[in-house]
């Protein structure tokens, strides 16, 4: 096992733009493959990365502000990891290794979404059907928030992002500088994502299943869970830190593992935001949940802590809820916060009793209520695959939500998992969570509450992107749909789940 503690915390760098026109600011990001030294006794690792790095570069940008990146592959045609020609949109009649770029949480035009099958080659040779341009625009035009970066390549997204595809992108406003909340360098994203290694440092992804498939070699996994937790690309660091407040924002980027956050001391975390920006109030907790892509955004008080190392421990089950629970000596833990850095004379401000206003989207403004399944079946191989609505990904669409409407997605959870399930272009709230018989369903197929609708918490009541939706559970959202028509995804974002058919197109229409 490997060592935790002994390599300090990668800091994201900041990207800066190639140009700045009158219209906004221009990037160019390259997607690259390296070596990369990701814990102080592994041999150099081959990743991929957005500018050769793994986490990409961070963009720090300011709401409002136009942003154009131009994302190019110049990758290898072979992929480093097993890829399954049996996975709608990899077989053996596409590229083997296609890229396309999503903004995770970004309020973007269809056109620069990432759509999986507009996806590019190396060098633009091929492109997917849905390609559109080798520029993407990103307007910025929402509120203050931390969102990400990653690939979304129709079939293989599991492996890209997995092989190092992923990055922060912050967007700043005038609302949230106010504040007067902890800035640079006391402001921190935190990208943690769980791995696997071979000796060699290499990394490792199963290319079979446990039993294996017969005569499907390689055959995708149903979950993918690493035995070492990395945070910022670097294998269970630590970050030395002054006594004084400091704001970590938390991004889930594992492929399947959900966190329950805490900190060895029992010190509370400060909820400040969630995946769409600022809640209304500060939250203190003493345990965050992550799903796979979801975002809190954080203050740890290091004030009382002088002179000691506090860790950063993970006690969520894996599959989330009802898996394994994960091993004190290495799911277990995340990293470490040592307090032995001199305080500095910068003021250490009171965190204020108000963010932002949250208001609540009211029920009776939705003009549709859909009730959608989260389901599992056997595909022609008889591997168990997740559907949503009963639907696989190239079945006709079946949401097509009207521009500037407003509607509550009853999502019905009949797998024995949690799912985070995820909305490109919108963002939402949840309104509830409500338990259903189990019998009741798999005999007659209907659904019968067994609890009272029951409210999500404190920390889940802003504005969100990503819903944990549970086990044989309705979790109701309400979602506005703008300010853009066009074509988009919803999916679980489990992403060995999203690749093998758990992901819907849906289109916002006039």
């Amino acid at each position: 096992m490997l060592e935790k503690f002994v390599d300090p915390l990668p800091i994201m760098e900041t990207l800066s733009p190639t140009s700045i026109g009158r219209d906004g600011q221009y990037y160019e990001v390259t997607m690259t493959e390296n070596m990369q030294k990701l814990h102080r006794d592994l041999p150099p690792t081959r990743i991929w990365g957005y500018n050769g790095r793994f986490p990409g570069p961070l963009f720090q940008v300011k709401r409002n502000q136009p942003v154009y990146v131009t994302w190019k592959n110049d990758l290898p045609e072979r992929h480093l990891l097993p890829v399954d020609t049996t996975v709608h949109g990899a077989e053996k009649d596409k590229p083997e290794v296609r890229t396309v770029v999503h903004l995770h949480g970004g309020v973007t035009p269809d056109t620069s979404d990432g759509y999986p099958d507009a996806w590019f080659t190396k060098g633009f040779q091929e492109v997917g059907p849905f390609f559109n341009s080798e520029t993407y625009v990103y307007p910025n035009q929402q509120r203050a928030t931390t969102l990400w970066y990653h690939d979304h390549a129709i079939g293989i997204t599991r492996l890209n992002i997995y092989a190092g595809l992923a990055g922060a992108y912050i967007i700043h406003d005038d609302e949230e500088d106010a504040l007067q909340l902890p800035d640079e360098p006391y402001d921190i994203p935190l990208l943690i994502m769980d791995r696997s290694f071979n000796e060699d440092g290499s990394l490792y992804y199963p290319s079979q299943p446990d039993p294996p498939v017969p005569e499907i070699d390689p055959s995708f996994v149903p979950h993918f869970f690493g035995d070492t937790i990395l945070v910022n690309g670097m294998v269970w660091p630590y970050l030395e830190v002054e006594n004084r407040r400091y704001r970590f924002r938390l991004i889930n980027g594992s492929n399947s593992r959900t966190y329950r956050f805490s900190l060895s001391n029992s010190a509370s975390f400060i909820q400040i935001g969630s995946d769409q920006g600022l809640l209304s109030a500060p939250v203190p907790v003493r345990e965050i949940l992550l799903a796979p892509a979801e975002r809190a955004d954080v203050i740890i008080d290091f004030s009382s802590m002088e002179g000691k190392s506090i860790t950063l421990e993970n006690h969520a089950r894996a599959p989330f809820p009802n898996g394994p629970a994960p091993d004190p000596d290495t799911t277990g833990s995340v990293m470490q916060f040592r307090v032995v850095k001199a305080l500095s004379e910068k003021k250490n401000r009171d965190i204020p009793k108000v963010l932002s206003a949250v208001p609540r989207l009211p029920e009776h403004h939705a003009t549709v209520t859909r009730t959608l399944l989260l389901n599992m079946r056997r595909d022609q191989y008889n591997r168990e695959i997740h559907l949503l609505n009963d639907q696989k990904w190239s079945d006709p669409i079946t949401e097509m939500p009207r521009l500037w409407s407003m509607e509550i997605w009853n999502l019905m959870n009949v797998t024995e998992e949690s799912h985070p399930i995820h909305l490109h272009l919108v963002r939402f709230q949840i309104l509830d969570r409500q338990r259903f018989d189990q019998d009741i369903y798999r005999r007659e197929g209907r659904f019968v509450p067994v609890s009272p609708r029951k409210k999500p918490p404190q920390t889940e009541q802003g504005w969100k992107d990503t819903v944990c939706a549970n086990p044989w559970e309705m979790t109701r959202i309400i979602v506005p749909f703008g300010p853009y028509t066009g074509l988009y995804v919803w999916h679980c974002h489990i992403l060995e789940h999203e690749d093998e058919e758990m992901m819907r197109p849906y289109v916002v229409v006039r």
